[in-house]
This record gives C-alpha cells, structure tokens and sequence, in this order.
C-alpha cells in the first residue's frame, strides 16, 4: 500500500486543527457580495490563518467560508458546484423535507430565522478571532481598500467568553474526536473498541474516510487552463482537486431559554437545588464540572488525550441507563458504540454476538457505530452569563438573547451532521426509547408516528422508572447555513490568483 504524502498544514484553514480558545474574542461577519471583483481583490491579499503550529501562538486568526449561494456569486460555474456535495448544493434550509429532519420544525422554523432562512442567506462567512481587546482593531485591519466595494453586510455576530462553559452552567467543548493527522490509521475491517483516533478525511477532503475511501468533492479536468493553481486528485488521476484540504462548516445559532430551563428543573425537583441540579446533570450526561455519570474505563481508550479524566469512558457498563440516562443528551450526540455494540475484541465474542447469541439488551443494536459520525466542534457562546439564582426569577423586561454558535466541521454533511441531528437528536426511537427526543435541543414537535416527544424517562436500579413529561424547549435556532471552508490554495484560486 502507497504511503499517503505528508499533510500540507499550509494549505489548511487553521480552523480544522486548532479551536482558537486562546483567543478568547471573537466576530462572525455573515456577508453578500456586492461586486466578485472587489471580493477576488479583498481575498488575494486577506490574511487567512493557515493550519501550521508557530513557535509563538498568534494573537489573532481569520477563517474565510462560503455557502453555495456565494461561490456561485463568485463566478464558479454549475457543473463545478454540482461536485459538492448534495447537502451543500440546496443549503440547510432548502427543502421542507431537510427542515424536517433537521427538527427545523415549529418555532425552529427558517420562516422564523434571523439570517438564513427564506431570502436572508449569506454569501459568506469572515470568522475573526482575537486575544482580549485586539477584536476591535483586527476587524478594521483585515477590511482593506476593497471591502466596502465588495459586500454587504447581513449580520454580525458577536460572541462571548463564559470561561469553558455554556450557558447553563455545564462544561463545554470536552469531547472532541482526535484526528489522525498522520494517517497510520487502518481501517479495513469491524472495530470491536470504541475509540476517539478518527480517520482524517472524515474531516478534510482528499484524504482517506473511516470506509477507506475518499469522500466525493469538487473535481475539473486537468487540461482546463482555470485549475493550474490546483493540485492533482489523488484518487482520480487527470483531474484537478478543488476540494482539497477544504471542509463542511455546519453554522447554526442556537438560542437557549436558561430560565425556562431552571425554572423547569426547580419545578421538578419542589425546589430542593440538590436534586434540581442532579436532574439537569441527567439530562446533560455529565456533572457541572464535566465529570461523566457512569464509571471511567480501566482499559485506556485509543485516541483519548486530552481531557482524558472526562473522556475515558464509555456506556458499557450502564447498558440499563441507570446511572447516565439512555436518553441523555451526551449519550445521543456520542453513544460511543462499535461497529458490533456488546462484541469483544475476539473471534468468538465476535461470531456470538453475529448470531445473536447471549444478548443481554437490544437497546445498543439499535444505535450506529460511532465512528462514522463524529462531529468536530468549533462553536462559542454568545450573550451574557446568567447564574441559576438569577434564572429562577421570573422574566425580566428586556431580556437578552444567549445561546450557541454552534459550529461543526466534518467532510459529509449527511453522514455527520445530518445523521447526528436527525437519528439521534430528534429522533424518539433513539436507543429503544419512545415519546422522546434530545432533552435540551428537542424541538417537543409530533413527528410521523410518535404524537409525543417531550418525554424524558430515569431509570434507577431498584426503583420504578421515572418519567418527566411535557418538556418544554430549552432551545430554538435562530439562523444557519451550511458552508464550504475551503484550503488556502483553493481561495487562491477563487481570488483569480494563477
């Protein structure tokens, strides 16, 4: 087998490598194009933050993504467009049906978005990161003599620092999947482990997937005189890869109701604030402090570096749902399953568990391997803190909004985002369970089938299963759109650079 070429860290959008939680300011400018020349001009010269590790951490980045919509308002003709990827092609809102799966449903409606909905899409995305009070004076650097001419601004949107938190009160931002950047990944047959190493090209494109294969992207044939910027496909030979070390960007803002939420758990809980805080923790899957409900592996977990006190487990061992609910929201967004769920790393665990001998539950089968889904996050808070004291009062006049960016990178939108959000997310089947969806991102909508989504159930080893009904939503999403962040050398040749 040919050993895969080195990762060129230079033609990758330092996005997909770093998180940038050092610079802890950071802006969200949704554009549209007003003149594609003036956009070609700004992008030849703009400083876009490359994927390569510097001897001292800069003190600011720039990230630069397009949706459709804007690099066919850039001039990229449609044969070319027609390369990416379906999802991308109609954009997150494009069809009912989408909206459906999606949960964009109801108050999740894109007739109710305040940007990518019906008529309000943007073009673009320019994502600016910066060290505490550089913000202000990187945005007026990176606009240039050509910004004016070139767009218009749809929105801007802010972000704050809650300090490794999310707004209702939880750690955020612990379970990453680790890349495998070297790619000494090998993945050619069933993986009875879990693990958090992940194939690289389930997050960049041209490279080898966890199928062994290479996702499809945008390719011309080499002999067109527009591509001698670009490098060769490695998999299709005589054509020019324009999907090259570029990626999906999921771009959703998502409102959380924090006082709707621990109005909510003190409700439940008759105001007792331990076991009010014992409740949101099942309903999250982890402690405030992002300990994980169930017990900690002995066995150490491939991939698993950072974090690793958070992260070295799985629900092996909590098959019932006693301890982390089946439910939960961290067991639906990563259920840390196998290829064969309950199966060892053995031949004849592996062929009892094929036959279906010696099962204890069916709850795992129904869910899919993990490691065709991951998700890797990006996403910042925006709008002020609100402590748990202060939400238990009622609504204030003129409260703020506060919520997720929620930002994810992944090289098939449907197979990774698309499924997370709609097999596991939304759906009330999950894992066996019925009447149910995601406690925190439900939309509580009836869906074909299940009238009832706004359950949540707790089971206890020798105690009656509790059942909490009519959740209401803790979460509404207030605008999104699917992106394109491409490589360096593919905005180069977007800028009209040869």
């Amino acid at each position: 087998m040919t050993k895969p070429a080195p990762v060129d860290f230079a033609d990758i959008q330092g996005l997909v490598r770093f998180g940038y939680g050092a610079l802890t300011e950071a802006s969200f400018l949704l554009l549209r194009i007003r003149d594609a020349s003036a956009v070609q001009l700004w992008l030849a010269s703009a400083p876009v933050s490359n994927a390569v590790v510097m001897a001292q951490a800069p003190d600011t980045a720039l990230q630069v993504a397009f949706t459709c919509e804007g690099l066919r308002a850039l001039g990229l003709k449609e044969d070319v467009l027609a390369g990416f990827s379906a999802e991308f092609y109609a954009g997150m809102s494009g069809d009912e049906s989408r909206s459906r799966r999606l949960g964009d449903v109801g108050a999740n409606s894109p007739q109710y978005w305040a940007w990518g909905g019906q008529n309000k899409n943007p073009h673009l995305v320019v994502m600016l990161y910066a060290r505490e009070q550089l913000l202000e004076g990187w945005l007026h650097a990176i606009r240039g003599p050509h910004w004016d001419d070139a767009f218009d601004v749809l929105d801007c949107l802010p972000t704050s620092n809650l300090f490794g938190l999310e707004h209702f009160g939880f750690a955020d931002g612990i379970s990453q999947p680790t890349i495998d950047w070297k790619q000494q990944r090998q993945v050619e047959a069933d993986e009875l482990a879990y693990g958090n190493l992940v194939a690289l090209g389930e997050f960049l494109l041209g490279y080898s997937n966890e199928y062994g294969k290479y996702t499809d992207r945008p390719r011309v044939p080499a002999d067109s005189d527009t591509t001698s910027a670009r490098p060769s496909a490695d998999d299709k030979p005589g054509f020019h890869d324009l999907g090259l070390n570029g990626t999906y960007l999921v771009f959703r803002q998502l409102e959380q109701d924090v006082r709707g939420f621990w109005q909510f758990m003190d409700q439940q809980a008759s105001s007792d604030p331990d076991v009010r805080r014992e409740l949101a923790e099942a309903f999250v899957g982890r402690r405030q402090n992002g300990q994980p409900l169930v017990e900690l592996s002995e066995k150490p977990i491939d991939g698993v570096t950072n974090d690793a006190t958070l992260n070295q487990f799985t629900f092996d061992s909590d098959a019932d749902g006693s301890r982390c609910p089946l439910g939960a929201h961290i067991r639906r967004a990563n259920p840390r399953t196998t290829d064969l769920p309950g199966a060892h790393d053995n031949f004849f665990s592996k062929l009892q568990h094929t036959l279906g001998l010696g099962e204890n539950t069916f709850g795992e089968d129904v869910i899919a391997s993990t490691r065709f889904h991951r998700l890797l996050r990006r996403g910042r808070e925006y709008g002020p803190p609100l402590g748990v004291q202060d939400a238990l009062q009622q609504t204030q006049s003129g409260d703020v909004g506060r919520g997720i960016h929620f930002i994810s990178l992944g090289a098939n939108i449907s197979r990774q985002f698309e499924f997370v959000q709609s097999a596991w997310m939304m759906s009330s089947k999950f894992a066996g369970l019925t009447g149910e969806s995601d406690p925190l991102l439900g939309n509580r909508e009836p869906i074909p089938g299940c009238p009832v989504t706004s359950a949540f159930s707790l089971t206890k080893k020798n105690a009656a299963k509790r059942h909490i009904a009519a959740l209401p939503q803790f979460i509404t999403v207030r605008g999104g759109a699917y992106f394109f962040l491409p490589g360096i050398s593919a905005l180069r040749f977007l800028a009209g650079v040869r």
